[in-house]
């Protein structure tokens, strides 16, 4: 596996501290921001494999998020990140391109995980896009 290029979006600082600090020491080359207005602009100028988005933000939430980076960026894989449970915003999330959801707290072994899949799902789309006469 190549290197993988995180963006985590969350409104929770010391979240992002910890979790930047814990992906970075397993390989997981991490940026951070606090709000999906941040992220959009990050996403025009910084190559990025998946966005880690949390759902409940101040400002664009999360899935108002996901659906611009879907518009813009359609290949970046976007796992929506929540201490909220509501199906709503997950079937939401989901119809609109998320990669899955997971759950606050959560588990530096279970988000390396879920970033690795949908990295991964990344790859296999864009292999089987440049691959001549494979499927597209």
């Amino acid at each position: 596996m190549g290197a993988v290029n995180l963006l985590i979006v969350d409104d929770e600082e010391r979240f992002l501290a910890t979790y930047k600090k814990l992906l970075e020491k397993r390989g997981i080359t991490t940026i951070t921001c606090t709000n999906g207005l941040d992220a959009v602009k990050i996403l025009n100028t910084i190559p990025v494999d998946v966005v880690i988005l949390d759902v409940k933000m101040p400002g664009i939430d999360g899935i108002e998020a996901l659906r611009k980076i879907k518009q813009d960026h359609p290949d970046v894989e976007v796992i929506l990140l929540t201490g909220h449970v509501s199906v709503e915003s997950e079937v939401e999330g989901l119809k609109l391109g998320a990669f899955g959801y997971l759950m606050k707290p959560i588990s530096i072994d279970e988000m390396c995980t879920k970033v690795k899949d949908a990295f991964y799902k990344k790859q296999a789309k864009a292999n089987c896009i440049e691959e001549p006469g494979g499927p597209a």
